[in-house]
């Protein structure tokens, strides 16, 4: 089983939610007031029985028009026809937007071979539009595609992949386990998005129940450590594949060569 993170850039989100290039060595911090500044990376997971997809990133394309998430998958040794399941903990759209792309101006699936892995409340409350961060464009096209499996509640999709419904960031938010071989992969999405977040303890705004994800980070911390699990870091600005370890009781962050 090995993990690879698909790197699909950095970037700055103010408070009309879009996300726009954000090169350290090309712009500055205070050409872009008031915004957050993150690093987007889905991951890739190669197991005895899938090639599996964790969250789909933004779904931007590269100046010769073709997904950048596409592009890292090649980069990676394979092609997106590979992917037979895509594994999503929630739907804003930094996490969404790959889940289709624009094909010659026509909006078409972007893992055509692969199952997506949806829980069925976070589905219906990205329709109601309860918030500008879901993109229901995207979410039209996968209904129609058929390839949308809807996932009730904490569950297993078969004995190597099981997720587990945590709230906190958004009301149906889904963390997911990889297991095969005695080793387990950990995919925390927005729960726990960078590992800093295992090592301090605040309330992000960003958060639908901020107290509750920073209850659960420290759960998640605790049963990583006792589990020996690799985690899979989706806003990492580094160590986005890493483990957590403690030692006089300080949680230090190692990084995962797979």
């Amino acid at each position: 089983m090995k993990a690879t993170a698909l790197y699909e850039g950095s970037y700055s989100v103010d408070a009309t939610k879009k996300f726009i290039p954000f090169d350290p060595s090309i712009h500055k911090v205070s050409e872009r007031p008031a915004s957050l500044f993150i690093f987007i990376q889905p991951f890739l997971i190669k197991t005895s029985k899938d090639l599996i997809l964790i969250d789909t990133g933004l779904g931007y394309s590269n100046e010769n028009g073709n997904l950048i998430l596409h592009d890292t998958i090649r980069k990676a040794g394979y092609q997106p026809e590979d992917v037979t399941k895509v594994l999503m903990s929630h739907l804003h759209f930094d996490h969404s937007g790959g889940m289709i792309y624009d094909k010659n101006g026509d909006l078409t699936v972007s893992f055509p071979a692969a199952e997506y892995f949806i829980q069925r409340g976070e589905w219906e409350n990205a329709y109601s539009k309860i918030s500008s961060s879901y993109k229901t464009e995207i979410f039209d096209v996968m209904q129609r595609s058929g390839q949308v499996n809807f996932l009730d509640g904490d569950g297993a999709i078969n004995e190597e992949i099981s997720y587990e419904v945590t709230g906190g960031h958004t009301e149906f938010h889904q963390v997911f386990f990889i297991k095969q071989n005695n080793e387990t992969y950990f995919f925390g999405g927005d729960i726990a998005p960078e590992p800093e977040q295992f090592q301090r303890k605040f309330i992000a705004k960003y958060d639908l129940d901020g107290r509750r994800s920073m209850e659960l980070r420290a759960e998640y911390a605790v049963k990583a450590i006792d589990g020996n699990w690799i985690c899979l870091f989706y806003h990492a600005k580094s160590k986005a594949i890493a483990k957590v370890k403690s030692r006089e009781d300080q949680i230090l962050i190692e990084e995962f060569k797979p």
